[in-house]
C-alpha cells in the first residue's frame, strides 16, 4: 500500500516540482493518524530521494544555472536547518494549525497570480543576487518549519516575482529543495520524529514514477499547469483542515 502511494505521489511530485511531501502529509496525518512532526518528518524520506531525481530530470530538458542556484541553495539550506530546529518543539496540534493556514495563504496567493497581469515569462531571471538569497532564507525556513521542501514557496515567487516560466522555476526550485530538504530531515530523525517503515516504501515508490510527472508538465500548457498546481494546494488545505 505505502510503495502505491508512493508511485502515486511521485507523480505529483514530478509534476508540480515538489518532491510530494506536500500531499503525503496531510495523507500520513489524516488517513494514518500520526502526528504533524512525524508525518512532516517521516513524509521527507521520500521526498529528499525524490528531489534529487526529479532535479536531475529538470536539468535534462531546461539546464539549471548554477549561478542562480547556488545563492539559493545556500540560503535555503542555513533557515530550514532553522526552521527545523524550531518547528520539532512546536506542540503537534499547533503545528498543523500552522500548516493548514501555510497552505491556504499559499493557495490565495497562487489564485490571485493567475487572475493578475504579469509580464511575460521566460527562461531569463529580472533579478539575481542578493534577491536569490532572500528568497532561498525564506523559503528555507518554511520548508525546514513545515516539511514540505522549499520549491512549494519559491516556485510561486520566481514565476510571478522574477519572471521565469512554471517549468523553468520548479527546475530551479529543486535546486533550493534539495539541501534544505537534506537537513531538515536529518534534524527531524535525530529528534525521533521519522517513522522509516512508512517513508522507505514511499520512497521506492516515489522514485519509481516521478519521471512520468516531470514529463507530463513539460508537456502541459503553462496557464493549466499553474491551476491544477493551485487546485492541488486548495486540496491538501482542506484535508488537513478537518484533522485540526
Amino acid at each position: 500500500m505505502y510503495l502505491v502511494f508512493g508511485a502515486a505521489l511521485g507523480t505529483l511530485g514530478g509534476l508540480f516540482g515538489i518532491g510530494g511531501g506536500l500531499i503525503a502529509i496531510p495523507l500520513l496525518g489524516v488517513l494514518f493518524g500520526l502526528d504533524q512532526q512525524i508525518a512532516q518528518g517521516t513524509a521527507l524520506v521520500m521526498v529528499v530521494p525524490n528531489v534529487m531525481l526529479a532535479l536531475w530530470r529538470y536539468h535534462q530538458r531546461n539546464k539549471i544555472e548554477l549561478r542562480n542556484a547556488l545563492p539559493l541553495a545556500l540560503t535555503g539550506f542555513i533557515f530550514a536547518w532553522l526552521g527545523s530546529i524550531w518547528a520539532v518543539g512546536i506542540d503537534a496540534q499547533t503545528m498543523r494549525a500552522g500548516f493548514v493556514a501555510f497552505l491556504v495563504v499559499l493557495s490565495a496567493y497562487n489564485l490571485v497570480r493567475m487572475f493578475t497581469g504579469n509580464a511575460p515569462a521566460s527562461a531569463q531571471m529580472r533579478y539575481s543576487w542578493p534577491w536569490l538569497g532572500a528568497l532561498g532564507a525564506a523559503s528555507g525556513i518554511m520548508g525546514g518549519l513545515f516539511g514540505v521542501g522549499a520549491a512549494v514557496v519559491a516556485t510561486p515567487v520566481l514565476t510571478s516575482v522574477f519572471g521565469m516560466t512554471q517549468v523553468v522555476a520548479q527546475g530551479l526550485s529543486l535546486a533550493l529543495a534539495l539541501p534544505s530538504t537534506g537537513v531538515t530531515l536529518v534534524t527531524y530523525a535525530a529528534h525521533h520524529q521519522v517513522d522509516w517503515m512508512i517513508g522507505l516504501p514511499l520512497a521506492v515508490g516515489g522514485l519509481l514514477s516521478i519521471s512520468w510527472g516531470v514529463k507530463i508538465a513539460h508537456a502541459l500548457p503553462e496557464r493549466l499547469l499553474r491551476g491544477l498546481f493551485c487546485g492541488f494546494l486548495v486540496l491538501c488545505a482542506v484535508m488537513l483542515a478537518f484533522k485540526v
